[in-house]
């Protein structure tokens, strides 16, 4: 197996091959090793300079690259909308080719229009990583999602995973389709009619309005966040009624395989997509994510700046 990515970017799914997740997850295998040392630091990445460039609000996913940053020696610079001239008026090119002159070496970037992390690395000499752009894609939450999927399960190729919830707005969708299929899983999408795109069939996975119907096929059911501060507008009758037909509670969790596990994204809505006491059960696996974002991002910047996996725990 090769020592570096295929690829200078992490922007779509589409810019890893199968080599290259294999590569992401066997070196993120590694650094989870050094997650757990008392002291959690390595000299990899030293004098490097990374710069998280959050133009929308996150918390858990500029913390994680943040994190994995540090622990890997880089200076990680972070940057928020209020904080960057874009609030003045700049255009995302000006802002790439100012920070462009600053000589940094990896840049992350969440922006909430689709596109954005392309625009960067057309306007600068240094790597992307997409952080997560609108309504498209979000690249290394599906990288950490098949790594916790791996660990819990101890394989990818053959699992069956449903995708349940608001799939047409969904950048983690978007990511984790492609991912599952370039890993030889199986990926089932779950939503009613009108939260699925109007061609569900262009994302390559199988489509099913019931999650009743597919619950004891899956090896992992993956609710997505129905994001409540839009809740008003969205094309069902209500939250409540949504959770009633799509929501994970313990009788459509006994319902399923008992190996099967719950897994989300976050951060979650209890009594919406999942209950309470699934929440808290020990099938499932969401702070398990949450662990392998740092382990994850970090393999994603050491193999971006030229690292060999053979020392990655060194």
């Amino acid at each position: 197996m090769s020592s570096s990515l295929s690829t200078q970017h992490i922007i779509s799914m589409e810019d890893l091959t199968a080599e290259d997740i294999a590569l992401v997850l066997d070196t993120a295998e590694s650094f989870k090793e050094v997650n757990e040392r008392r002291i959690k630091k390595l000299p990899t990445l030293r004098g490097r300079t990374i710069i998280n460039l959050f133009l929308e609000p996150s918390t858990r996913t500029r913390t994680s690259f943040e994190i994995a940053a540090k622990r890997l020696s880089a200076d990680a610079v972070n940057m928020t909308a209020s904080a960057s001239a874009t609030v003045k008026g700049e255009s995302l090119r000006d802002t790439a080719q100012t920070l462009s002159a600053m000589a940094c070496d990896l840049i992350v970037v969440r922006h909430k229009y689709a596109g954005a992390p392309e625009v960067l690395a057309e306007c600068m000499d240094t790597h992307v990583i997409n952080g997560g752009d609108g309504m498209h894609e979000h690249p290394t939450q599906a990288l950490l999602d098949l790594f916790t999927m791996k660990q819990s399960l101890g394989h990818l190729e053959g699992l069956t995973v449903g995708i349940v919830g608001d799939i047409c707005h969904s950048r983690v969708a978007g990511s984790l389709v492609p991912a599952l299929r370039k890993v030889g899983a199986r990926p089932i999408i779950i939503a009613p009619p009108t939260l699925l795109p109007a061609r569900p069939d262009v994302l390559g996975a199988e489509v099913s309005t019931s999650l009743d119907d597919v619950l004891p096929e899956l090896d992992v059911a993956y609710m997505l966040r129905i994001q409540m501060e839009r809740a008003e507008g969205m094309p069902f009758p209500s939250v409540r009624e949504y959770a009633r037909l799509f929501g994970m509670n313990s009788a459509r969790l006994a319902a399923m395989k008992p190996s099967a596990l719950v897994m989300h994204p976050g951060p979650m809505n209890r009594g919406v997509e999942i209950s309470s006491a699934v929440a808290d059960s020990d099938r499932a696996i969401v702070l398990d994510q949450v662990n392998a974002g740092v382990a994850v991002r970090m393999a994603a910047m050491y193999l971006l700046l030229g690292g060999e996996s053979g020392g990655a725990a060194a």
